[in-house]
């Protein structure tokens, strides 16, 4: 199994940095997992909030494996409890699907183009998340994910 995930922004504070790092380190002995950033562009130099927001759409697109099963993280997605998200990972995997990549977008939202490229939508429930606190709960999740499927020890 192989997890991508494409985050809009850098991750600037220390904090985010280091939760990231501790679960991509938790995560690899069971997925090889990586996080590509792409730039965030400034509405106020791209011409506008739908510029911006295609600008970083092209660069989401072009960081995505061409293979991969693409999960869009979007507020009106499905909600999943642990176990929910455990599941559907293994029934992916089942189906023979190995390479899963999921979306973190910008403070604006994704473009039509990345919403098209989504085989589905996760949402975290109604609240609003700031990006880089979604991107660590993204991987506490996986990394939990991983341990329910296997039985070990960790979920409660």
């Amino acid at each position: 199994m192989r997890f991508t995930v494409v985050a809009v922004g850098k991750l600037k504070e220390r904090f985010w940095a280091d939760a990231c790092a501790e679960y991509l380190k938790r995560l690899q002995p069971y997925a090889r997992t990586s996080v590509k950033e792409v730039a965030d562009v400034d509405p106020g130099r791209a011409g506008g909030v739908a510029p911006a927001r295609e600008r970083e759409g092209a660069a989401i697109l072009a960081a995505l494996p061409a293979s991969a099963h693409v999960v869009l993280l979007a507020i009106e997605g499905v909600e999943r409890s642990s176990t929910g998200l455990s599941q559907r990972l293994d029934a992916l995997a089942l189906g023979g699907t190995g390479d899963i990549a999921f979306v973190i977008g910008g403070s604006d939202g994704v473009s039509d183009a990345v919403r098209a490229r989504a085989n589905e939508t996760l949402s975290f429930g109604k609240i609003t998340l700031p990006h880089n606190l979604a991107r660590v709960v993204l991987l506490e999740q996986l990394y939990r994910a991983q341990k329910i499927s296997r039985g070990e020890p960790y979920h409660k």
